[in-house]
């Protein structure tokens, strides 16, 4: 690369911060935005630059995944910092924010500052989320201040819900004087009953135990009305359910303090993916109802959800295959985020604008993080979408150290094929 900097030319530049959605040239010079040039302007300023033409590709802000599991400390054979952000920039992610379960628990400065050290030379930027409550065992709340202190974006206990309604109050009011945000992990595990899919009429016919949808929803109730209460900041994970959704419109009518996200597989799948026990189609929550499917794309339609975070869930084949009851809840998404997201658009419920506020904006946000704009003089954080690039999602292809997906063999439309963090190319498939 020239060492005077990048000209991406010729793509379509979305940018809904600035209210862009055009073509033209955006210049990176030192790590830099340096210029946005829209239509055909003149390039002679930037002679000497290297020029990347990218004529019926989209220039957006780089990929912001908010929910992400990186294993590392504890579970390196499962993902490490390095394979996980490998594997994001590879999806169009400059950023991502990881889950406190790792071995031991993300709950106290010394793992923030481990994971922070360690993703100095990672592939994307790194954001920790510290836990909620000592060990994430839902009884003791952990040290925001220390944690806050030490670098963490947000706390959750995700991976299991606070159950205790008065300690989740206490996180919810400590969060606030922080200015911390609760992600929560909404599920009552006595209506689960350790099921391992969606309670219905094929968990009966398979012989799985099954979780009710009512599991999550009575939680995102109680989680909505505590935020209310207490006027703490509450971001709800992995929404899945039409009457989740229908919870959050409300609650967001009443201007409570609430965003929400869900995952690509919540609007890509049902639970009929489960069917002859495969175990890579089992999460938590679980895949749900057709019905079910077609309320998350449109709540995503009509901003009741905020954000699509891939959950990216590595696991082993150790954990992988074994019988369905005792295989591990989650997929990897990093890399089948953006191709997944990008079916939404090509049927025409949501804008590629939107497709960049629930991909890049609304994260940034939400976290309070830099990225989410093509602003001159920030950070050269930029994605390159090809939405048109068709592939086959296979083993080789991927770059974390787990392959545990249901769309493996999927042929898929749409990647990123070009990432840049801090005006540094991360990834490149031109």
């Amino acid at each position: 690369m020239n060492k005077e900097g990048l000209l991406l030319h010729g793509g379509r530049i979305i940018d809904p911060i600035n209210d862009i959605d055009q073509e033209g040239s955006v210049i990176i010079h030192d790590g830099r935005l340096a210029a946005v040039l829209l239509g055909k302007a003149d390039l002679t300023p930037w002679q000497g630059f290297t020029i990347i033409p990218l004529s019926g590709k989209w220039v957006v802000p780089g990929l912001i995944d908010m929910h992400v599991h990186l294993r590392e400390p504890g579970e390196e054979y499962k993902e490490t910092i390095a394979s996980g952000t490998r594997a994001a920039a590879a999806g169009g992610f400059t950023a991502v924010a990881c889950m406190p379960n790792t071995k031991p628990v993300n709950d106290n400065q010394a793992i923030t500052i481990f994971i922070k050290n360690k993703a100095q030379e990672a592939s994307c930027r790194v954001y920790p989320v510290g836990s909620i409550s000592k060990g994430g065992a839902g009884e003791t709340l952990a040290e925001f201040g220390d944690l806050k202190a030490a670098g963490v974006v947000a706390v959750s206990d995700d991976g299991r819900p606070v159950s205790n309604s008065q300690l989740m109050r206490r996180a919810l009011e400590y969060a606030k004087s922080f200015n911390l945000l609760i992600i929560s992990h909404s599920e009552d595990l006595q209506l689960g009953q350790n099921g391992s899919m969606n309670e219905g009429f094929l968990s009966a016919k398979l012989g799985l135990r099954g979780i009710p949808k009512l599991a999550e929803e009575v939680m995102i109730y109680r989680d909505i009305a505590l935020a209310g209460l207490t006027g703490g900041k509450l971001h709800l994970a992995h929404v899945s359910t039409k009457e989740s959704v229908a919870l959050i419109r409300r609650a967001k009518e009443q201007d409570l303090s609430i965003t929400a996200e869900t995952a690509p597989h919540y609007f890509s799948l049902t639970e009929e993916a489960v069917d002859l026990y495969n175990t890579m189609a089992k999460m938590n929550p679980p895949l749900r109802t057709k019905e079910d499917m077609l309320a998350i794309q449109e709540g995503i339609s009509d901003g009741t959800i905020d954000v699509v975070a891939s959950d990216h869930a590595p696991h082993s084949e150790l954990e992988k295959e074994v019988e369905f009851d005792l295989a591990a809840n989650g997929i990897i998404g990093l890399e089948t985020s953006v191709s997944l997201t990008l079916s939404l658009v090509r049927q025409g419920i949501i804008s590629p604008r939107r497709f960049v506020e629930i991909m890049t904006v609304n994260p940034a946000r939400i976290l309070g993080v830099t990225g989410g704009s093509l602003t001159k003089g920030e950070y050269a954080d930029i994605s390159v979408i090809d939405p048109e690039q068709e592939f086959i999602f296979s083993k080789e292809q991927i770059r974390s150290q787990s392959k545990n997906s249901p769309f493996l063999g999927c042929r898929l439309k749409g990647r990123a094929i070009l990432t840049i963090k801090d005006g540094r190319i991360t990834h490149q498939q031109l």
